[in-house]
């Protein structure tokens, strides 16, 4: 191949190669001034994402566009402001706080409710679930949840039955004994509450406490006087006569008394001491039996003193009667003897006496209506009764 040609092929690949460069040079300047000015054209916006904020340059024409750009997937529960047909602006701030799901324990029965709140009181006001001063919260209304889950205790009044004093008070499904410590009872040694301690209070639950105190307690009692009886011989059967007076004494008993709510249900002596002896009373009581030997001769002449009486009659059997005399004779098993019942103010009894158609006899008895001049006659039958009737008749008292 000649020079020339040479040369000439030479040429002409150089100048290929320059044209391949000069368009390649075009279409990268052509590229940057194309990326410049696409960057160039974006809109400034500041995007708050859940609390981590950032700056974008966008294309995107509403809100809604920025966030499928930015690959964030909206919830139905979510917050977004502005709204997401909202257009871009410059400098535009947009939020987006992504919702959680919370679960609220309402003594035990859970509810799930979608938020965007953090703190408890804005929270449970979204799910409209009322809370008293009362309630015990797993957080305080003002704190900020931490764990997506809020635990509600509501509360509920309780009686406290504390002694003699009743009280309506607040508490939370929680144990006696936690109850107690809550409201700060305070127990004395003594003392019992009336419910398991360990028991869950449950509402209208009432809660008894027993106050119970031992005290000592001195006290001064009558001591009774014994009674000593002595026969005597000089008296009618039947009658008495005191001869010691009895006077009681005194005694210092300490008793250990326990009391329930102020009432003494328990007292137990636990000593005694005598502070005066008692003095025993001495009573004589009568032997005497007296007999009567009855004739039916006149009227003695040796009377010391007569007067005249009204006279009635009554048997052995009569309706009331002990069928004994006030001196102890019986009756019925002597109903032929000759008794008459006196008023021992006028004739002493045991005396003997001789009555106008009746005999010789013995003041023996007396009887309620038998009063100052007055005399009962003894019948061994009702027949001789009503036949003596009520007269009057002359009495001679027998020396």
């Amino acid at each position: 191949m000649s020079k020339f040609s040479m040369k000439n092929l030479f040429s002409g690949s150089l100048r290929s190669k320059q044209i391949t460069i000069r368009i390649l040079s075009l279409v990268l300047f052509a590229s940057i001034i194309s990326f410049v000015l696409y960057e160039g054209t974006k809109t400034p916006i500041v995007l708050n994402a859940n609390g981590e904020e950032k700056q974008i340059f966008t294309h995107a024409a509403t809100v809604e566009d920025l966030l499928a750009e930015e690959d964030i997937d909206i919830s139905e529960y979510d917050k977004v402001s502005p709204s997401l047909n909202t257009e871009i602006a410059v400098d535009m701030s947009i939020n987006w706080e992504q919702a959680r799901v919370v679960n609220i324990s309402i003594d035990g029965e859970v509810v799930k409710i979608w938020t965007t709140e953090s703190k408890v009181k804005d929270i449970l006001e979204e799910a409209k679930i009322e809370v008293s001063e009362h309630d015990k919260l797993s957080l305080a209304l003002d704190e900020n949840l931490v764990d997506n889950k809020i635990d509600i205790q509501k509360a509920f009044q309780v009686t406290l039955v504390d002694g003699l004093e009743v009280r309506k008070l607040w508490s939370t499904s929680t144990t006696v004994a936690n109850f107690l410590k809550q409201q700060e009872i305070k127990l004395n040694e003594l003392d019992r509450v009336e419910n398991d301690l360990e028991q869950v209070i449950t509402p209208k639950e009432e809660i008894k406490i027993v106050r119970v105190e031992k005290v000592t307690d001195v006290v001064e009692e009558p001591l009774k006087f014994a009674v000593e009886t002595k026969t005597d011989s000089s008296l009618l059967k039947g009658q008495e006569k005191v001869v010691t007076q009895g006077e009681e004494g005194i005694v210092s008993r300490t008793y250990e008394v326990t009391k329930e709510n102020g009432k003494v249900v328990k007292k137990v002596l636990k000593s005694e001491d005598v502070v005066k002896e008692p003095t025993t009373k001495v009573v004589s009581v009568g032997t005497k039996v007296v007999t009567a030997n009855v004739s039916r001769k006149d009227a003695p002449s040796n009377s010391s003193k007569e007067f005249y009486v009204t006279a009635t009659a009554y048997t052995p059997y009569c309706s009331g009667c002990s069928g004994y005399t006030a001196t102890g004779i019986n009756l019925q098993a002597n109903p032929e003897m000759k008794i008459i019942a006196v008023d021992p103010n006028v004739i002493p009894l045991g005396t003997k006496v001789w009555v106008e158609g009746y005999g010789y006899a013995i003041a023996g008895d007396t009887g309620g209506a038998i009063k100052g001049n007055k005399i009962d006659v003894l019948m061994s039958s009702k027949s001789d009764a009503y036949k003596w009737g009520r007269k009057k008749v002359l009495v001679k008292v027998l020396e």
